[in-house]
């Protein structure tokens, strides 16, 4: 039987139907006819046409893995929505990967190098955003329900029935504190049921021992052994696997997508500190306001001092390789097992201490909240005074500025090394030190000046931590030589900063939306900025302002944007528009619309970080001002305000209304995203670049689908090229083409693959971000140092390179790679008016249809011939 070649298509974002990637026409009634799987399941299928032949020489088949992200309407479409909410987690997550100078291989990486530190620094960020949805939970039940809502009109305003919180036993003292806690706590307990049962979702081991893709280990026999029945002639066994090469690319590590065990480690870590954060909250209040005596004192230190041991053995176990490595379904362990055995017990002597009664000491907690009657009659003396609970704007307010100065360390660290973690730790020191000078606290230190408030510091504390922004990059920071123009390193060096800052502002908008709309309708449509009884925490009340401004920001940079992008097209429409044409008014409306692609392709390509990067420092910028305006206590504006403090209070209102169905907004667009075609292309880039990669510092992150859609590809390719030389399955070599997103997955599966199955692949890609986006943004995966890496692995002993690359100056995503392999250059449209008897003008194809080309066609017929010809390496056995 002549030699077989198999071109197998992964498509890229959009759930591409497996018809239309293999290029199926139409029939008759218009409907495509329906490919037939060959392999996988529903989820994700290898599919084939059905007029392919067992014995035809080239067979193009189709990876279908788009239903792992945006799959059919069906109930889980609804889960998967509410997995955008958690898209903070996600770009915190993605952060991690945006490291410059990841060694290869992970166990080279020590805590105190620039990669591991910024990588401690980065799931220390992490662990916080954990804590600022679980402190918004606690706002809700604890402040708002628990604490604020003292009647039955504001408790009977809550989905079920919580009006027993305003009477009798369970109204007195901070008992409604306790069952407030119900809150966050049943939260916690949905995220880490979700993390954990999705690990199934996404977990699909690559084959295992024995299989060829990891060889089965030899084992010695003795020499006079001899089987218990005969057993027929056995062929020889193949020559010993040559030993793999240090790895040069993170990506070649065999247990990268195997990290089952340090998902479920960072989890209960993640799980147990925000269950601790959520007891503190109340619990801090009671032992400040009520200091505890006898039985009470012996239940709160213990649950306070084993809290404190939680939070010390998490920030410690965040920078440990028993967290940070990979290393498969391996067990939780002792120190897992200690930390939920803590938590555990915080969080019943915290329950226990806000069910006892009220001690004799400090000051009676009935006196703290708000009067009754304030919903039926506002003019009851001190409803609309300040009445939430006492320390919770303190904690909400210290946390974002913490925050703020940890990805300025990120930032700082990711550039230009250890050196720059001094200004950051500078700031944070000398902030302390000035809040204890203006609270007293040091007792040899004259007291502060009157007029110098807590406020006033945050902003020069975060002008001293940016100074390490700008220290001199590294030389793994640093793009020494790039491949090409705008492939340098994304924002100096600074991308896991800008990229976990970016989730960072979601989070936040979210978490203030949520308290705002709960405080809008426990207000019964009251403004929660006006004079409403219940009143959300002051930081909040400064995030409606600082999110109409950031808006405005935002439409600025769209603004410069389009103006960038007009540029670019009446340059590209002079390109193709000389001076003295003679061109027909058809051609020159063609030549507009060619121009237009083409100048959306320079503006993603060379513009669209920079952009980005612009948008960025006026966010850190309004950041800084709003965490000195979070601590300064006040309002933003006057209830009854007046000239400029009126138009403030305008904009206010506006960015508090926004921030009141921000997450409503954010869940209907992801429940778009897996409905309808068109949202799924504008927002799916982001997504999928979110989800490829694994929850390696987020546990409680979506689920990432390389993490199945990889090793199936590893196991699909090994597989047909280890049948046996008569089976009429198998295929001598293998074209495996991606398209857009596919190229960066079949990158991945590249790269773990072995040698010997490497030499009898080719590697097609097409609308390709490998230099311009993944290149800039994941240095140390596809970066001019480590993208030569997958040009070795298919450069074959005959000397030829397996890598071949198209592109199209129309393609928005799609650039040429100088990485060593053969770009070809895509003509698009192919003419500008109908040719060869056609009515209609060839199409503009952009981003799509790259196997239907000239170029793509006359290359993969000579690549078949080249794969048909013979195999580099003599044909091995299976296993």
């Amino acid at each position: 039987m002549s030699g077989r070649v198999l071109e197998l298509r992964v498509h890229g974002v959009s759930n591409t139907p497996p018809a239309q990637t293999l290029g199926m026409q139409p029939g008759p009634g218009g409907d495509p006819p329906q490919p037939r799987r060959v392999a996988g399941g529903t989820v994700t299928g290898f599919y084939r046409a059905p007029g392919t032949a067992a014995d035809d020489p080239l067979v193009v088949e189709a990876y279908s893995w788009g239903q792992l992200t945006s799959g059919a309407r069906t109930a889980r479409d609804v889960e998967r929505a509410l997995w955008t909410l958690l898209l903070p987690f996600t770009l915190a997550n993605v952060a991690l990967h945006a490291r410059p100078g990841i060694p290869p291989d992970p166990d080279q990486e020590r805590w105190f190098s620039r990669s591991g530190l910024t990588a401690w620094l980065i799931r220390l960020f992490c662990l916080s955003l954990t804590c600022s949805v679980v402190l918004t939970l606690t706002g809700i039940g604890v402040d708002l329900i628990g604490w604020q809502c003292v009647d039955d009109d504001c408790l009977g305003r809550i989905p079920g029935p919580w009006e027993f919180l305003g009477h009798g036993w369970w109204s007195e003292g901070a008992r409604a504190l306790a069952v407030g806690l119900l809150v966050p706590l049943s939260l916690l307990a949905l995220l880490g049921l979700v993390s954990w049962r999705t690990y199934q979702y996404e977990a699909e081991m690559p084959a295992g021992p024995g299989t060829g893709l990891f060889p089965r280990r030899t084992v010695a026999v003795p020499a006079d052994a001899r089987p218990l029945v005969d057993q027929p002639p056995q062929e020889p066994p193949p020559e010993p696997e040559p030993p793999e090469p240090d790895p040069t690319n993170p990506l070649e590590d065999r247990t990268f997508w195997c990290g089952e065990g340090q998902l479920r480690r960072a989890a209960v870590l993640h799980l147990c500190t925000g269950a601790v954060v959520a007891t503190a909250a109340p619990l801090g209040m009671v032992l400040a306001m009520d200091p505890p005596r006898g039985l009470r004192a012996l239940v709160a230190w213990p649950a306070v001092a084993a809290g404190s041991a939680v939070l010390v053995i998490t920030v410690v176990a965040l920078g440990r390789p028993y967290l940070t490595r990979r290393t498969g379904p391996s067990p939780l362990g002792r120190w897992s097992a200690a930390v939920a055995a803590l938590t555990a017990l915080t969080v019943a002597g915290s329950v226990t201490v806000l069910l006892l009664p009220d001690g004799p000491a400090g000051v009676p907690l009935a006196d703290l909240r708000p009067p009754g009657g304030c919903t039926r009659d506002p003019a009851v003396a001190g409803c609309h005074a300040d009445r939430s609970l006492p320390g919770y704007d303190w904690i909400v307010a210290w946390l974002g500025t913490g925050q703020l100065l940890l990805l300025i360390a990120i930032g700082a660290v990711a550039r230009s090394g250890r050196r720059a973690l001094v200004p950051p730790v500078a700031a944070g020191l000398l902030l302390a030190h000035g809040v204890s000078w203006i609270d007293g606290w040091l007792p040899l230190a004259p007291p502060a000046p009157e007029a110098l408030a807590v406020w006033m510091l945050a902003v020069p504390a975060v002008g001293l931590a940016a100074v390490g922004l700008v220290l001199p990059r590294t030389r793994a920071a640093a793009c020494v030589q790039p491949l090409a123009p705008h492939t340098d390193v994304a924002w100096g060096g600074r991308g896991p900063a800008v990229i976990a800052g970016l989730g960072w502002l979601l989070c936040v908008a979210n978490c203030a939306g949520l308290l705002y709309w709960v405080t809008d309708r426990l207000n019964n449509g009251g403004t929660p900025n006006g004079r409403s009884t219940i009143t959300p925490p002051i930081p909040v009340m400064w995030t409606g302002l600082a999110f109409a401004v950031v808006l405005l920001a935002l439409a600025a940079t769209l603004v410069r944007a389009g103006l960038l992008f007009q540029g670019l097209r009446r340059r590209a429409y002079a390109e193709l528009v000389l001076p003295g044409h003679r061109l027909s008014l058809h051609d020159l409306r063609r030549c507009r619309d060619v121009s237009t692609f083409r100048a959306l392709h320079r503006l993603v390509g060379e513009h669209a970080i920079r952009l980005v990067g612009c948008f960025t420092v006026v966010a850190a910028v309004l950041a800084a001002l709003g965490s000195a305006a979070a601590l300064s206590r006040t309002r933003p504006h006057p209830v009854d305000a007046t000239d400029g403090a009126a138009v403030v209070k305008v904009v206010a209102s506006v960015g508090d209304s926004m921030l009141g169905w921000l997450p409503v907004l954010v869940a209907a667009i992801g429940a778009l995203v897996y409905r309808n075609e068109a949202v799924r292309r504008t927002v799916g880039v982001i997504w999928d670049v979110g989800t490829f990669w694994p929850r390696a510092a987020h546990p409680l992150a979506p689920p990432s689908y390389a993490e199945r859609a990889v090793p199936e590809l590893q196991t699909r390719i090994a597989g047909l090229l280890a049948l046996t030389e008569h089976d009429p399955r198998r295929m001598d070599g293998i074209i495996l083409s991606g398209h857009s997103q596919g190229t960066v997955i079949c990158t991945a599966v590249i790269l773990q693959l072995p040698a010997r199955w490497r030499w009898r692949l080719w590697f097609f890609s097409y609308g390709c971000q490998l230099t311009r986006l993944y290149g800039r943004v994941f240095p140390a995966y596809f970066g001019p140092d480590r993208l030569p890496t997958l040009t070795a692995a298919l450069t074959t002993p005959p000397g030829w390179t397996g890598w071949t690359n198209f592109w199209r100056d129309t393609d928005p995503l799609g650039w040429p790679v100088n990485a060593g392999q053969h770009d070809v250059a895509v003509r698009d449209p192919e003419a500008l008016h109908p040719q060869g008897g056609e009515v209609a003008d060839p199409p503009i194809r952009n981003h799509s249809a790259y196997p239907e080309a000239p170029e793509f066609q006359h290359e993969r017929a000579h690549v078949a011939r080249l794969l048909r010809r013979g195999v580099p390496l003599p044909r091995r056995g299976f296993g």
